[in-house]
């Protein structure tokens, strides 16, 4: 084995290999190849940091040295400057939004984003290169599959994982041990074990990061559920658009293949394994499991009644278990640690960790993971580093299209499955949207609902019809065509298609709605009664008004594309308002912020 004084790690996740990555670790290699470091300095491309506010991000370790936003051209001095003369670049080593503190004299975990998180299931992202087996092995990768085998019974192991506490982390929350065990009672010749890789909330992108990052973990895993519940074949449905993903995810499967570790006779025992990769075209109802599962079959992906579910009769009508990616992210953990280990993150009913995409009118914006229980304000404020631009703190969207808004009066609750819920909200997989005083709240429920009306399959008439009524009145509100009792038909609309819609997504589609209505209902009013959106941002019901800042130097005027604004040159200047489009260009060329929204 080779031996290094120093690795430079290189984010390989698709944030960062978007910003350039790849083009980084081409010129670390030929750099230290010209200053002859090449046998003394390795670079290895690893998985999501999870910091992509800061990307690309190169660590240089042993000394734990963080580079944020690094370009081609600042490799050079890195190598001459760090690996060469052994002095830190600081003007590129990543500073902290809240405090402005430089992390130059800090290990990683001493970052304000990273100190209160606990990695389990993103343990390995952005640590080690997730296209080498051997750094998998070398990180006890594959020993929980091989204590399952040699050690433990079928039985145990779903006992271990009952006892766990793991539920699952796809949105429903179901006790991941039931689901195996319930697998595991039903009788038959073949049996499938299933992950769930098709991740498609908006700003979601867990599921993608830990393929990428650890793509062995899910392997390992999927072979353990297969032994407990007596399966032989996997298979991993994979949205196509995650390119990166899947490649590391089928260089796994091959290693894997090579090791022994997956195939006939696994470490010595008469468990036989394999598993294969099924790419999704990207419709959102395929994360169902019954949709999924169709897809899989080559039939169109549309869900269908249960019972029986698919623990009875699922893949080609045989028993099949189902988990999300980051459910199974923590599986091999929890065999090798035990059961108390877990139990002893999080709270009584929501153990272990939660992963969450943050994203939107945040700072820090990442992957994020964070022990069951957590308050929201501290994902925000101390994980999250706050609202850029001093703006005000309105409120988070958890659960993507099925989930609700927090307000921030509830900004201290704690993260977990039965609070989220009663306060209308849900966990979800893990998308978090923070949004600011900017926001419209009635518009928020508009683009989620939109997006819910266009990934409906249409099987059910109250998924097909039902949300596009309600898309319907939305948009007649933002538009400033509300009418009294919208609202109210709304709410109604809402309480009918939960109660009949055929699957979860349907089901829990009105959840947007709903809990805007709930907590800021008084937005909703203004737009109805007063035809005003308080938050500025409807462009129907905006208008722009020209203060005394104006300086009369025509560059609205000039900018204006129907002609509506007037006035001489140093002279304040007026806004036609039956002419005015809306467009905003005046305020965006106003140097002087003589412009606002009324």
């Amino acid at each position: 084995m080779d031996l290094y004084r120093a690795h430079v790690l290189v984010c390989g996740g698709t944030g960062c290999s978007s910003s350039g990555s790849a083009q980084l670790i081409e010129r670390f290699e030929e750099q230290l190849k010209e200053k002859g470091l090449e046998k003394e300095v390795k670079v290895i491309r690893t998985g999501c940091f999870g910091l992509c506010e800061a990307g690309p991000v190169v660590i240089v370790y042993p000394e734990g040295t963080f580079y944020s936003r690094v370009k081609v051209e600042d490799v050079d001095e890195i190598v001459s400057e760090h690996l060469l003369k052994g002095r830190k670049v600081q003007h590129l080593v990543y500073v902290d939004h809240k405090t402005h503190e430089s992390s130059i004299q800090k290990s990683l975990k001493e970052i304000g984003f990273y100190k209160q998180q606990q990695r389990v299931a993103l343990r390995n992202c952005g640590v080690i290169d997730p296209e080498n087996i051997d750094e998998y092995i070398a990180f006890d990768g594959y020993r929980a599959l091989a204590k399952a085998l040699t050690e433990m019974t079928p039985e145990q192991v779903i006992k271990e994982i009952l006892d766990s506490g793991l539920r699952g982390r796809g949105g429903a929350g179901f006790p991941t041990g039931k689901k195996w065990q319930f697998a595991a009672a039903s009788k038959a010749e073949h049996k499938y074990f299933v992950c769930n890789a098709d991740e498609g909330d908006p700003g979601a992108f867990m599921d993608r990061s830990l393929l990428e990052g650890d793509p062995h973990a899910i392997v390992e895993a999927m072979a353990i559920g297969g032994y407990a519940i007596g399966a032989d074949e996997g298979w991993v449905y994979v949205r196509a658009e995650y390119p990166i993903a899947v490649q590391r995810l089928q260089r796994a499967i091959d290693q894997a293949h090579e090791y022994g570790l997956l195939g006939k006779n696994i470490f010595g025992t008469d468990f036989n394994f394999d598993i294969h990769i099924r790419l999704g075209a990207g419709a959102f109802v395929c994360g169902e499991e019954t949709a999924l599962m169709a897809s899989i079959e080559g039939m169109r992906g549309e869900p269908r009644p249960k019972p029986p579910f698919p623990a009875v009769k699922g893949l080609f009508e045989s028993p099949t278990n189902i988990n999300n990616v980051e459910t199974l992210g923590n599986v091999a953990q929890i065999i090798l640690k035990g059961a108390d280990w877990f139990r002893s993150i999080g709270t009584e009913r929501s153990t272990g960790t939660k992963v969450f995409a943050l994203g939107g009118k945040i700072n820090n914006t990442g992957l994020v993971e964070i022990p069951m229980g957590t308050p929201l304000r501290t994902i925000i404020e101390d994980i999250g580093g706050g609202i850029p631009n001093g703006k005000k703190f309105k409120a988070v969207q958890t659960g993507g299209p099925s989930g609700g808004c927090i307000p921030a009066s509830l900004l201290d609750i704690p993260v977990e499955y039965d609070t989220l819920t009663s306060v209308g909200a849900m966990m979800g997989s893990g998308g978090m949207i923070v949004l600011d005083e900017d926001n419209c709240m009635v518009d928020i429920a508009r683009f989620f609902l939109d997006f819910t009306v266009d990934e409906s399959c249409g099987k059910c008439t109250p998924c097909r019809i039902g949300t596009r009524r309600m898309l319907e009145i939305l948009e007649r509100i933002v538009n400033g065509k509300g009418e009294e009792g919208d609202i109210e038909k709304l709410e109604n609309l809402a309480e009918n298609i939960k109660a009949t819609a055929l699957c979860g997504l349907g089901q829990t589609a009105p959840n947007p709605v709903l809990s805007t209505i709930k907590f800021f209902r008084d937005e909703y009013e203004a737009h109805i009664k007063e035809k005003r959106c308080p938050a500025h941002h409807c462009q129907a019901l905006l208008n722009y008004v020209i203060t005394d800042k104006c300086k009369g130097c025509t560059a609205c005027a000039r900018a204006c594309p129907v002609g509506a604004i007037t006035g001489t040159v140093k002279e304040q200047h007026k806004i036609d308002i039956q002419k005015c489009i809306k467009c905003g260009t005046c305020m965006t060329k106003c140097k002087f912020g003589a412009i606002i929204k009324d």
